[in-house]
């Protein structure tokens, strides 16, 4: 059981963030569900890497220990650099937008006043 709590906190995290997109208004809800959604799959990704009584797998040594998956690591980096600047990027936009429409809601947005 202890071993699937991270299986548990993926499907968490993923779940808020869908929450958080499809149910909110509000422009930074979406962007913060947006972030937790791609932190639940960092989290799958090291997770998949995760073996039992494993070690690092640049070590070089004569050892027949279990090496972990260095892919998912990587993958994970990667997309930790790629989601920093999407988040960036998604805050420059809403920024941009509450001083175009002066507000966050994304139902207002695009709507002439009447």
């Amino acid at each position: 059981m202890i071993y699937n709590i991270p299986y548990i906190a993926v499907v968490a995290l993923i779940l808020l963030g869908l929450y958080a997109v499809i149910l909110k208004r509000n422009l930074i809800k979406i962007v913060i569900g947006i972030t937790l959604i791609e932190s639940g799959v960092n989290l799958f990704l090291i997770t998949l890497a995760y073996r039992h009584d494993s070690i690092a797998p640049i070590y070089h040594g004569t050892s027949s220990r279990l090496m972990s998956l260095p892919v998912p690591h990587a993958l994970t980096l990667t997309s930790i650099v790629i989601g920093v600047a999407v988040l960036a990027l998604m805050l420059s936009l809403a920024v941009h937008v509450y001083r175009h429409y002066g507000t966050l809601d994304a139902k207002k947005i695009g709507r002439e006043e009447e």
